[in-house]
């Protein structure tokens, strides 16, 4: 079985360097100095477990080059998926899988748009782990899971097929029928975390300590969950509660990914996280202030980080 894993950042490069584990072919595609360090040392990846070199059957930034393959793993940034989307076409055959594992709620429909629907999954992954530089994957604070599901919430044995096969080498699996709505649960807790995150420039400790900081975050919380049933996916009765629960999980010192990229002047998931919720709720005529407030704020900072505005 060949297997990609599009993009070979914090998330790609973990799971992916878990499936080298495995007996399949497993194809990196990454781009730049990562690309080169990769193919003339390996993927070096430190974790709670360990520390290891990786090494994929093949490294590219050229989808062309690899062919049809059976399964896609798609780890990249969310504001890359539509252009992802078109470059990964020569990997697209008859049967293959595409599987997000990304933050937002988006990307199986953008992914659905440019692929067709029936090559793809819902998914998404829980898990603290970034590239401090070339060649390098640091992993810590909680234990990474993966989730994912067919859209229609229909059983099948593709996605038995994809979990035994992480299951392999230990990472764990959620296979749910209802994956939209856990992904939205997903979305609930890291918009919120993040985007809380972002704006005080505060770790996890403060923001759940904090009366002030904790209430912004549940406020937050709450909005995703209205805006998600606005649109038709059903959420828990205690799906704020969950969000907070795992939130106290989280090592005190840590951040999230959205916060790490806009305090380090990078471009981020802004767009979607607190401004897909702001979006969609107006589309569902659901008020969300608060996630209004958090992305325009930080909005300013997140187009001269693209280079939209000058400061």
């Amino acid at each position: 079985m060949k297997i990609a894993v599009f993009g070979i950042g914090g998330v790609g490069g973990y799971f992916g360097g878990k499936l080298t584990q495995t007996p399949h072919d497993i194809i990196f595609i990454a781009r730049g100095e990562h690309l080169e360090a990769i193919r003339n040392h390996g993927l070096e990846i430190e974790s709670d477990q360990n520390e290891t070199i990786v090494h994929p059957t093949l490294a590219t930034d050229n989808p062309s080059e690899v062919g049809e393959v059976d399964v896609v793993i798609v780890a990249t940034k969310a504001w890359h998926v539509p252009s992802a989307s078109e470059q990964m076409k020569p990997m697209i055959g008859t049967n293959t899988i595409v599987v997000p594992l990304l933050n937002g709620v988006e990307a199986p429909i953008q992914l659905s748009k440019a692929l067709g629907a029936k090559h793809v999954l819902g998914g998404f992954c829980r898990v603290m782990s970034h590239k401090p530089e070339a060649g390098r994957i640091v992993q810590g604070g909680i234990i990474p899971s993966i989730a994912f599901g067919e859209q229609d919430g229909t059983q099948s044995e593709r996605v038995q097929m994809l979990r035994e096969i992480f299951e392999s080498v230990g990472v764990q699996v959620q296979v749910t029928d209802h994956i939209l709505s856990a992904m939205w649960q997903k979305l609930l807790f890291i918009s919120a975390f993040g985007g809380v995150g972002a704006i005080t420039r505060q770790p996890a400790g403060i923001l759940r300590s904090l009366p002030e900081t904790r209430s912004l975050v549940i406020q937050a919380m709450q909005e995703v969950k209205a805006v998600a049933e606005a649109s038709n996916v059903p959420m828990s009765k205690d799906a704020v509660e969950q969000g907070l629960a795992f939130l106290d999980t989280v090592p005190e010192d840590g951040t999230a990914s959205m916060q790490r990229d806009i305090m380090n002047g990078l471009p981020s998931e802004l767009d979607a996280q607190n401004g897909a919720v702001y979006r969609l709720g107006r589309n569902a005529n659901t008020p969300t202030p608060i996630n209004e407030f958090i992305y325009h704020a930080l909005l300013p900072s997140e187009k001269i980080a693209r280079g939209e505005l000058s400061s």
